[in-house]
């Protein structure tokens, strides 16, 4: 590996390295039953936070709120998983790294 090559190795890293706390810090929400139910998750897929409306829980009807719960949560670990692979897919330009999206 020569000098100009190691040095757009470091470059790549540092950014990957921002990219990772940009991650960090991005949160994206989910939700279902028409907002009833909302879910928020980070860039690393990590639940931030689960919202419930009074009215969800007053139908006393637990497996529907229990689904909605989970689709809410899935719709925004979905939307993570996109925001993250398309701001990975801009920073290395498309390059296909082993361990990254």
């Amino acid at each position: 590996m020569n000098f100009q090559q190691l040095n757009q190795a470091r470059q790549l890293k540092a950014k990957l390295d921002q990219a990772q706390k940009d991650l960090k810090r991005m949160q994206v929400e989910g939700e279902a039953g028409k907002g009833t139910v909302k879910a928020v998750v980070n860039g690393e897929q990590r639940i931030v936070s689960v919202t419930i409306a009074p009215e969800a829980v007053a139908q006393n009807n637990v497996k529907q709120l229990e689904q909605l719960v989970l689709k809410a949560v899935s719709d925004a670990q979905e939307k993570a998983q996109k925001a993250a692979a398309q701001q990975l897919k801009e920073l290395t330009g498309g390059l296909k790294i082993p361990g990254l999206f």
